[in-house]
């Protein structure tokens, strides 16, 4: 369903009402409690009207997406059979390292992962080779954020997926071109991360887990987005889907590591 079809149907009563209190959430930082909303998002189509409306009321430019449930393992928490993704405003993706305030966030979690910048505007008829050749890769630390309380792993998917697809902020590191820091496509799936809290290696985690590939997810979005009538334009972001299952994201110093050239991520949480 294009997003002209969809921005032509008005929300319901009840969608509508989850927009505004997903946004006021959102405002506050006073979580809802999913329970209040049985039946409020039924459908994927709806929960995505909900999502756009929030995205809307946030009234900031879309500066990227984030891919989530790119794992059988995630997959299989919120019962889904495929990814889901979230528009991410600008000013949520920042440079590391970058310092994650107590006011900023409700219920944080920590993700590693593969962020994609666009260099040109990308199609849905783009092969991974395209996708190679038009885009930066960075290394990410994706902090996943609900405005629902006791959501993880717990929140439903079509909640997930009105809540932004439970975006928080993304710290990304240096930016590359994918075809320079890498010879091939296939390369990107061989990439490995370590997790660091306060200099204790939490676990680690492969690129393989997202998809196969992190350009697999790429391409899922840009085909995804295109249905919607919403093309993935040149300049935004792309945080692709975890290497390894989330951590609370508690006070301290954080750190991931990525091989293959792609460097670190620093993120420090004061709460």
């Amino acid at each position: 369903m294009s997003e002209q079809l969809l921005s032509k149907q008005t929300l319901s009563e009840k969608e509508a009402k989850l927009a505004q209190d997903l946004y006021h959430a959102y405002t506050t930082r006073q979580p809802l409690k999913e329970a209040d909303y049985a039946g409020y998002a039924e459908s994927e189509d709806a929960a995505y009207r909900v999502q756009r409306q929030l995205t809307e009321d946030k009234k900031e430019a879309v500066g990227g997406y984030k891919v989530s449930l790119t794992s059988k393992q995630t997959q299989d928490m919120f019962d889904s059979d495929s990814p889901l993704y979230g528009a991410q405003v600008k000013s949520h993706f920042v440079k590391s390292p970058h310092t994650v305030n107590a006011n900023d966030v409700m219920d944080p979690l920590a993700e590693v992962e593969m962020m994609f910048t666009a260099k040109e505007d990308l199609s849905a008829n783009d092969s991974l080779e395209d996708l190679f050749h038009k885009t930066t890769v960075a290394p990410a630390v994706e902090v996943p954020d609900s405005r629902f309380s006791d959501w993880f792993p717990s929140l439903s998917k079509y909640m997930v997926m009105a809540d932004a697809a439970v975006g928080g902020y993304v710290v990304f590191g240096e930016e590359n071109d994918a075809d320079k820091l890498f010879d091939k496509p296939e390369d990107l799936a061989n990439v490995t991360c370590e997790l660091f809290h306060d200099g204790k290696k939490l676990k680690d985690g492969q690129a393989s887990e997202v998809l196969g590939n992190p350009l697999n997810s790429l391409q899922w979005l840009v085909k995804k987005l295109d249905e919607q009538g919403m093309p993935l334009r040149a300049g935004q972001r792309v945080s692709s889907g975890t290497f390894l299952l989330p951590e609370s994201l508690t006070k301290g110093d954080w750190k991931a590591t990525f091989d293959k050239g792609m460097g670190a991520v620093l993120l420090h949480v004061d709460r």
